[in-house]
């Protein structure tokens, strides 16, 4: 096996050591863009707010928790005058190659972190070789630093290539809350797009494994409600309260309790569970955030309608008000042949690419799908594109991490299936 371009390693285990989280990538966005200007003779580069529809940013921290992570970049040395650029957490950025008549071609990476601690044993490569994650609290443990840095060599193997058409590069944040792909997928940029590739390293599959269409996405929601009931002493009158925590629990139980549907796979979860605030005191407030999922939109859908009459219906029981509040969601989508059989027919002729699936089922959820169907519904067609990496922990766990021979192979896969559609799209 060949071994992997030095200089993207080099970015990539930058972008590794400074993991954001979703909204929060400063740092990150400020370092591709730098790497951008300095590596690529762009055309276009539109950076943070010029790069998304802010108004439809979903899951977005407040402003203390941004202000904390903007100072933090500036600290690590981000270039000042594109993190002022970048600030109230409109981050990303979304890079345009012209080269000369053919199609538009896009191609979307993710860029944010996870709120994870990452491992510190001698075993764990970032820990050994002196990158790991310096955010404390934060990792890329999913592989978005990958992402991002293949995204930039792709747009350096295209500048040096006969592609005929426009390329762009979508460095988008806020993937692991489902947040940003929708404020891409309603910006401007994406209007144009004949053909959009989505990229992903890992998913159980190993180094020189390439699945190129990958389907099975879920459509998720999430939700948030807040029961409110009425204190009173556990002891000497709790006949004069009204236990949220009591509506909560039946509301979790019955939540488990949504009949599955006939026209496909349903999900659902209550992830997070809290109220009460000592054992001698009738809970007033309690919380649940959960998720739904389903195999198509609509069963999403099926799945929210439930999950919100299972829980009115619970703070009824227990005589509690309750308030919802609707999450970050993402619709589902399906990788079009068309581009899927010439993702695989390039993949098949790459070099270290040892075997080659033309679909897969990914039995999770993305809000890459918000821009694949936006370019579906305008007309083009898409494809989320899997490239295999030996991972020595499972995504979003605190050993995780990346191959990086898998780098590479994801710029020449994609880099040469944006070359095959300007040939066959003259």
């Amino acid at each position: 096996m060949s071994r992997p371009d030095p200089d993207l390693v080099s970015l990539r285990r930058e972008l590794h050591r400074r993991p954001e989280p979703a909204w929060r990538e400063f740092y990150t966005t400020a370092t591709l863009v730098a790497e951008l200007e300095s590596r690529v003779d762009l055309d276009e580069l539109h950076v943070g707010p010029d790069a998304i529809a802010g108004d439809h940013r979903m899951a977005v921290p407040d402003e203390a928790e941004l202000a904390t992570w903007y100072e933090r970049a500036r600290e690590a040395g981000a270039d000042e005058t594109i993190l002022e650029r970048l600030e109230g957490g409109y981050t990303g950025a979304v890079a345009v190659l012209e080269m000369g008549d053919g199609p538009t071609v896009g191609l979307r990476v993710d860029i944010d972190g996870l709120p994870r601690e990452e491992a510190d044993d001698p075993d764990h490569v970032p820990a050994a070789e002196g990158f790991r994650s310096e955010n404390e609290g934060a990792m890329h443990a999913c592989g978005h630093d990958a992402h991002a840095t293949i995204g930039v060599g792709v747009l350096e193997r295209v500048a040096e290539s006969d592609f005929s058409g426009t390329l762009k590069v979508f460095f988008q944040p806020a993937e692991e809350v489902i947040g940003g792909g929708k404020s891409m997928a309603k910006s401007d940029h994406i209007d144009d797009v004949d053909y959009l590739l989505a990229v992903h390293v890992g998913l159980d599959h190993p180094t020189g494994e390439v699945i190129a269409g990958i389907d099975g996405f879920l459509a998720v929601s999430h939700l948030e409600a807040e029961f409110t009931g009425e204190p009173a002493h556990a002891g000497g009158h709790p006949e004069q309260g009204r236990n949220a925590v009591q509506a909560m629990a039946t509301a979790v139980q019955n939540l488990y309790g949504i009949p599955r549907h006939d026209e496909g796979a349903t999900r659902i979860n209550a992830g997070v569970v809290e109220g009460g605030s000592a054992a001698n005191i009738i809970p007033e407030h309690a919380r649940i955030v959960a998720e739904v999922r389903g195999e198509t939109t609509e069963l999403m859908e099926y799945m929210r309608t439930h999950a919100t009459q299972v829980i009115r219906s619970a703070a009824e029981m227990h005589d509690c008000a309750v308030e919802f509040e609707t999450g970050a969601e993402a619709p589902s989508a399906t990788s079009d042949q068309e581009l899927v059989s010439i993702v695989a027919d390039v993949a098949s002729e790459t070099a270290d690419v040892e075997r080659v699936l033309e679909r897969d089922e990914l039995g999770g959820s993305e809000d890459a799908t918000f821009l694949m169907r936006e370019v579906q519904q305008n007309g083009g067609v898409a494809a989320y594109v899997g490239i295999g990496t030996n991972h020595p922990g499972g995504h979003h766990t605190s050993t995780f991490d990346v191959d990086e021979p898998t780098i590479d192979h994801g710029v020449d896969v994609l880099a040469g299936a944006i070359e095959q559609i300007g040939l066959e799209n003259p």
